[in-house]
């Protein structure tokens, strides 16, 4: 079991060939837009400054929905606020490189650096401290510009003006020199995330020509063994070349070269102000790959069409939720978040449809198929995936059907953190079962839903890693045996509960039913005299000592994972009505609902740093937490799910650099707000139903399939009215606090009338209480 934390310490569719197109995620569907006014742009209220100050660790450079290139500024690259290589805190920039994850909690990537320069030949980075001993420039944030497919910077030591863009799977710079005898361009293959003598395992280089650079590396980073292959090309052939391998410079650049740290240095003469484009492709098979995907993405020098492309490209993304009302600011946010919910995942295959797989062997996709990467699942199969599947329901087949192969492609079964055809084995749970069994149960088409069976089926009966042998045989993993007992056995449970539904939909009724009934588990760690989720020892004993602000009973290791008794103690998501039973009834986790939010918020010294953003006990800046709220739903007073979310909107989200209450995590700390914001969440994303919030804004309008629009119409006399009074559907009272997917889909529009104070019958009735796993024979599909 990898924990995150602890790991860290130890395309222009229109330009491109026909074979890009389809390959193309931008050329699947264009027929979503909420919005008719062809002058209204909702990328105007992306400030991508958000989340890349403070822990959000995101990154603010140029990529496309889901691309496979993320080119982007790197001012240093070690450290846990630096996992995506750029923090707002810093004031130099070690150069430009084209992999970069977003909001996660442990470093990698960075591959394939290039910094523009002038003066002296410098082959190191040099430090932030002194940044003049290096290639490094200083810079300052008012000379940055940042919109979705666009970054520009002035690299003030040089006076280069460097501007990037991207498509799919290349990135495209252009930089503005100065006159000056000295200029040059340096590509160092040796940077990467913690870059350091033993992170690269292999790197190669060849020249081309004048013109192009063409190679590859594998690193042994998080992603052990992934490997990264480019092709590189210039738009002025470089006047010379100088090629430093482990240190020395080689004059023979005639054959391949080999080594763990190459740098590779162009030289020009610069007249004053004139522009050298340079534009990289990437590849996870080989440099062959790389240099299709070069040559059908990018095949001109045009980067204004490129950067145009790309901004129409995000325009079309993020316009498929329009929202009217509110605040600036609350607008800012919010598409801001919509925008990092549409970094990941990843695209990882090339043009001819060759991906590497996760068994590490090269394979080629059947048409209308993609290959993924970047899969955060511990923390996205609660609100980023769900949100995909409103604003990109063309892509969810393949995703699934992606994950289906890594499963029966890799040694581990179902994905868990994958990234570029490497399991990091990241987190607790295989959440990969939540989000394909959340897909079955909204319907989705084209889902190999029988080979989906056979490998969820395998994990959850077979699979003899990651503790799931000790679960199977005692129904909870002991403490004294495996670390972090208590989380693992409740995610074993969600995913036994998400296994099931795949199976009954896949007509294997008998172990379906086995399955529902193993993820009742949660129960053998609810311990009734304190009131908390406990970790047991094999003898079945409840481990001590105890108390619900400590991440466990041994120094040896944590019996919760990100997580301590208070949150992990809500951790059953597919049966919060089971939960209420568990503790006493419906009044019972009302109460202790409220005891999380008004308890101190003191933390042990040993607590994870992931553990912020805290309202008593409650963490919004980690994951664990993102549906508490919600779960007032499931009480007897559920309109008090209204004005907890309201306050975690305002409180937990700003228009700055440091506006995230902790780190991004691919999108899911995002998704949450657009959620949360639009007025809906899903507390269990394999119900297919999702549960009432508090809207902020008075209109919002949803694009779905065959041109319907999924509107919610908001009224309220003022902002500080956060309690919903009633629900009309279709000029009808609807009575209810959820609603279905298909209800979404079909093009719904719901009239919601807030007020300041709280409607205590609406809802109330248990009868009319969201589905859960005990009350599951409400088919919500």
């Amino acid at each position: 079991m990898i924990s995150r934390r602890r790991f860290t310490a130890l395309s222009a569719a229109s330009l491109c060939s026909g074979v890009a197109k389809a390959r193309s995620l931008g050329a699947i569907a264009k027929t979503y837009a909420a919005s008719s006014e062809s002058n209204y742009k909702v990328s105007q209220y992306v400030d991508i400054r958000i989340g890349t100050g403070g822990h959000g660790h995101c990154y603010p450079g140029a990529t496309l929905p889901f691309g496979m290139v993320q080119l982007s500024p790197d001012t240093y690259n070690r450290g846990w606020d630096w996992c995506s290589g750029y923090n707002y805190s810093d004031s130099s920039i070690m150069g430009f490189s084209h992999t970069h994850l977003s909001g996660t909690g442990i470093g990698d990537m960075l591959d394939i650096l290039v910094m523009a320069c002038t003066g002296a030949v410098k082959t190191v980075p040099g430090t932030r401290e002194h940044p003049e001993e290096g290639y490094r420039s200083r810079f300052h944030h008012e000379d940055e510009r940042a919109s979705p497919g666009y970054y520009s910077v002035l690299l003030s030591d040089y006076k280069i003006t460097a501007e990037l863009t991207a498509t799919e799977r290349t990135g495209m710079h252009r930089y503005t020199f100065p006159k000056n005898d000295e200029s040059y361009l340096i590509v160092d293959l040796a940077h990467g995330y913690d870059d350091g003598p033993n992170v690269v395992r292999w790197s190669n280089l060849r020249v081309q020509g004048n013109d192009t650079l063409i190679g590859g590396k594998s690193t042994a980073r998080w992603a052990n063994g992934r490997e990264i292959y480019f092709a590189m090309k210039v738009s002025r052939p470089f006047d010379s070349i100088e090629i430093f391998v482990d240190g020395h410079r080689v004059d023979n650049h005639s054959t391949e070269l080999q080594g763990k740290s190459i740098q590779a240095v162009l030289h020009y003469k610069t007249s004053a102000q004139e522009k050298i484009l340079m534009k990289t492709a990437v590849s996870g098979v080989d440099e062959a790959g790389a240099m299709k995907n070069l040559e059908a993405e990018a095949p001109h020098w045009n980067f204004d069409a490129v950067r145009e492309q790309a901004a129409q490209t995000w325009e079309e993304n993020l316009s498929r939720i329009r929202v009217d009302g509110g605040t600036l600011k609350q607008k800012q946010i919010f598409y801001t978040s919509l925008y990092h919910s549409l970094l990941a995942p990843t695209i990882f295959d090339d043009v001819d449809g060759r991906y590497r797989g996760m068994d590490g062997q090269n394979h080629t996709l059947e048409t209308g198929e993609h290959n993924f990467s970047t899969f955060s699942l511990w923390d996205t199969y609660r609100a980023a995936h769900p949100l995909l599947t409103i604003v990109k329901p063309e892509l969810i087949p393949a995703m699934m059907n992606c994950l289906i192969r890594m499963a029966e492609q890799s040694a581990m079964g179902m994905p868990i953190w994958p990234l570029q055809a490497k399991e990091t084995k990241c987190m607790t749970g295989y959440h990969s079962a939540v989000v394909i069994a959340e897909a079955v149960a909204k319907g989705f088409p084209g889902i190999d839903l029988q080979r989906a069976a056979k490998v969820m089926r395998k994990e959850a009966l077979e699979s003899d890693v990651r503790g799931l042998p000790l679960y199977r045989e005692n129904k909870f993993i002991p403490c004294d045996v495996f670390p972090q007992s208590v989380s693992v056995s409740l995610d074993y449970c969600y995913d036994d509960w998400a296994v099931s539904r795949v199976l009954r939909a896949a007509g294997d009724t008998e172990t379906s039913i086995a399955l529902e009934k193993r993820s009742q588990g949660y129960r053998n760690l609810y311990d009734k005299q304190t009131g908390f989720m406990r970790p047991r020892l094999k003898t079945g004993e409840w481990a001590l000592p105890f108390a619900p602000n400590e991440m466990g009973h041994s120094k040896q290791w944590r019996d919760y994972a990100e997580s301590n008794p208070w949150q992990a103690t809500f951790a059953v998501q597919h049966d919060p009505a089971g939960l209420a039973e568990l503790m006493g009834g419906r009044s019972a986790l009302k109460s202790k609902l409220d005891g999380i939010f008004n308890a101190s918020s003191e933390l042990p010294p040993d607590a994870p740093p992931d553990i912020t953003g805290l309202v008593g006990q409650y963490a919004h800046g980690n994951e664990p937490s993102h549906h508490i709220a919600y779960l007032y739903l499931y009480t007897d007073t559920p309109y008090e799910t209204q004005p907890r979310i309201h306050s975690l909107l305002e409180s937990m989200y700003d228009n700055k650099p440091d506006g995230l209450a902790g780190n991004e995590d691919c999108g899911q700390m995002s998704a949450w707000y657009v959620m949360s914001a639009m007025g809906f969440y899903m507390t269990d994303p394999t119900s297919g139903a999702y549960v009432f919030g508090s809207p902020v804004f008075d209109r919002i309008t949803i694009a779905t399939t065959q041109g319907r629009k999924f509107v919610i119409n908001v009224t309220r006399s003022n902002a500080d009215e956060v309690y919903i009074q009633s629900i009309d559907r279709s000029g009808h009272d609807y009575g209810k606090l959820w609603f279905t997917h298909d209800d979404l889909t079909s093009g719904t529009s719901f009239h919601i009338k807030m007020g300041s104070a709280p409607n205590r019958s609406l809802g109330a009735d248990p009868v009319l209480a969201p589905p859960s796993a005990s009350l599951h024979t409400q088919d919500v599909t």
